[in-house]
């Protein structure tokens, strides 16, 4: 057996693990007589996170009960109201005997894990797995699974290392596999998934994120992805957005397949378990990244080596970007993508042990809000790793000493709340600045901005500066021009590439901007809720076969006199009247808007996050709480992008998929948006 690999970790408990190890291939070899029936094993262990004996299914390669070797892994998630069983949709006559197959013809080991939760369960089938609903939260699935890791390894022969460890997993299940190999991609080398939930609620009690995948690539940039939709899902739009996030991530190993079939399924696991062979044989996945971004929606966490420990008071999501000996960026955000900083009484990172041992080292925190860069001196600890104390705002750390590698100048982020939204058919000045974290001035700065988008058209693609100080940034927000086409529709995401010359060396960022539709039309009818109490017509979704109706909706909301003007120091959501939904069925009704703006005098105080109506998917419908500064000058006028979605079931029992008629009704979103102005008078 291969050795195992240094620092990792088990609970081992020394004369039961001998005990199971001498004991189970002797149990195996006198099942082989039976197991071409039942080519899996149905065993259980004890989970100190739920308290109790939890359940798997097992399929072990042919041959593992007389042989010595060592096997990778790859575990399987189930998706909603089924069990480790894998039987509830298809009476155990598709995956299980697919899976079955595999491992009888490949040396790999297929462990099938239990989401059941209790709580959540009618009974042995039925139910919400893996404790990801708003209000969960008391079982950590994924301290659980880290126990399921652990008992696999130390119970049979397995491979060590993230590049022997796989998961996958449909529907539900398949947010679990791109959920947990996001979330420790130091264990998990590859991952797929078969037409994945799109969001679910992670974290602790009374404090849970919504989690979306195609929010999150950025944590997979050393996984290998590969996600599989049914061409008759009936969530297909929602698979083809995570899609799309990933296949505009250079950064991730992504790949993607179609299937013809008619139904929300997991269509082709022989080909798909071999994109994780394939993984398996990959030996860069066994290095550990050299730069690295991350995130979690946990106060306390471990990654990479690093620990991050938070008060984050409430809900709230840390993400590390650009980790490396050199130094790393960190921010907060009440919620994902685009929420302001969290708030919290303290926040600490302690390094993985990159350093020289008790030697000093010179920490440089630029403080993104205030433009301000701090200096301070510290000592690694005796096993080489170095501690930094932040606050919850945006920081771009560097460290200076032995073993800290000089970091080149980079890019900050142009808008601190989600995607730079610049607006087309005109000239615009892009915010850049350019930031230097050495702690010696930078030389002979030269950028020229580019982009391979046809939509794009560069005015003026260069700057330079003579010098860049310590701890500081070339603003060249006044310099670089640029005009964007677009035509109707949603946002268009638009890729931007920059190049950087200095003293020494060369650098590139790339960044995204998201263009608003051209033309971009005004609201039919506006209401601003500001503390004010208002019925609106809402629609209302018969079923799942299509249809509905208006309904009425009565709601208080916002904070100020409620005379229906956003005025200095309130708070307020904005309603629009849309004529025509997406649903045929839908007309005249209202909803409340998404707003976005790049105004410093108007904030999103709150992510409202409801359930679509009759939506299968745990998809939010995301609207805003804005509040206005009582410092806004008089006669300010702030232009918005008001955003509404409308859904629908759309259902043509006509069509087909291969020789099948569709199966379920598609649900289908849409998002009207439009500009409108605010101004004091």
């Amino acid at each position: 057996m291969p050795p195992r690999r240094a620092g990792w970790s088990r609970r081992k408990r020394p004369g039961a693990t001998r005990l199971l190890r001498v004991a189970l291939p002797a149990l195996l070899a006198c099942a082989a007589g039976t197991a071409a029936a039942q080519p899996y094993q149905d065993l259980t262990h004890d989970s100190k996170v739920f308290g109790e004996k939890r359940h798997y299914r097992i399929f072990l390669p042919r041959g593992y009960e007389t042989s010595t070797r060592s096997y990778p892994v790859i575990f399987y998630f189930h998706g909603h109201s089924d069990r480790y069983t894998l039987e509830k949709y298809d009476d155990g006559k598709d995956t299980v005997p697919k899976i079955a197959a595999f491992t009888a013809s490949h040396e790999v080991i297929v462990v099938a894990a239990d989401g059941y939760v209790a709580r959540d369960y009618t009974g042995f089938y039925g139910g919400a797995p893996y404790d990801v609903k708003r209000d969960g939260g008391q079982y950590d699935y994924g301290e659980y699974f880290l126990e399921l890791l652990r008992h696999i390894d130390s119970s049979f022969r397995t491979l060590p290392g993230r590049r022997y460890h796989a998961t996958s997993g449909l529907s539900m299940g398949g947010f679990a596999s791109l959920y947990l190999s996001a979330r420790y991609p130091d264990l998990i080398g590859s991952a797929s998934a078969f037409n994945p939930g799109p969001e679910f609620y992670v974290g602790e009690p009374g404090r849970r994120s919504l989690w979306r995948p195609k929010d999150q690539t950025s944590s997979h940039g050393h996984t290998m992805i590969r996600l599989i939709r049914a061409s008759g899902d009936y969530i297909s739009q929602y698979h083809e957005e995570t899609r799309a996030a990933y296949a505009a991530a250079p950064e991730v190993d992504f790949e993607f397949r179609q299937d013809e079939y008619h139904r929300h399924w997991a269509t082709s696991i022989g080909e798909t378990f071999e994109f994780h062979v394939r993984a398996f044989q990959n030996p860069k996945l066994e290095a550990p990244p050299k730069q690295w971004n991350y995130s979690s929606a946990q106060r306390r966490f471990s990654v990479y080596g690093y620990s991050v420990s938070s008060g984050i008071e409430g809900a709230g999501l840390t993400f590390l970007r650009n980790v490396s000996p050199g130094g790393f960026g960190l921010r907060t955000r009440r919620w994902s993508p685009d929420g302001p900083a969290a708030a919290c009484s303290s926040l600490t990172v302690l390094t993985a042990p990159l350093y020289r041992p008790n030697a000093p080292y010179q920490v440089a925190d630029y403080k993104v809000e205030s433009g301000t860069s701090t200096k301070t001196e510290t000592r690694a600890d005796a096993a080489g790793r170095v501690s930094i104390e932040l606050d919850c705002g945006a920081h771009e750390v560097s460290l200076t000493g032995p073993g800290a590698e000089l970091l080149p100048p980079s890019l900050l982020p142009l808008s601190e709340l989600g995607p730079f939204r610049p607006m087309p058919g005109a000239p615009i000045h892009l915010p850049l600045h350019i930031l230097n974290t050495r702690t010696a001035p930078l030389t002979n700065l030269s950028v020229e901005l580019t982009s391979s988008y046809p939509t794009v058209q560069i005015l003026k693609g260069t700057a330079a500066r003579k010098t860049v100080g310590a701890g500081a940034t070339a603003d060249l927000s006044g310099e670089l021009s640029v005009q964007f086409t677009a035509g109707a529709g949603d946002f268009a995401r638009t890729r931007l590439d920059l190049a950087l010359s200095f003293d020494g060396g060369q650098a590139k960022e790339t960044f995204d901007v998201m263009v608003p539709p051209d033309p971009l039309p005004a609201p039919a009818e506006v209401v601003v809720l500001d503390g004010a109490t208002r019925t609106f017509s809402v629609f209302r979704q018969t079923g799942n076969q299509g249809g509905g109706a208006s309904i009425q909706r009565t709601v208080t909301e916002g904070a100020g006199n409620g005379n229906g003007r956003l005025e200095p120091g309130e708070a307020a959501t904005i309603w629009v009247r849309l004529p025509q939904g997406l649903d045929p069925f839908d007309k005249n009704n209202w909803c409340r808007a998404k707003v976005y703006s790049s105004s410093r005098w108007l904030t999103e105080e709150d992510d409202i996050q409801e359930d679509k109506q009759r939506e299968w998917t745990g998809a939010q419908n995301r609207t805003s709480l804005v509040r206005l500064s009582r410092k806004t000058p008089v006669e300010e006028k702030i232009p918005l992008i008001l955003d509404c979605e409308s859904w629908s079931f759309s259902f043509t029992p006509d069509v087909r998929f291969g020789a099948e008629p569709l199966y379920q009704a598609f649900q289908f979103h849409k998002h009207h948006l439009f500009e409108w102005n605010w101004a004091t008078k």
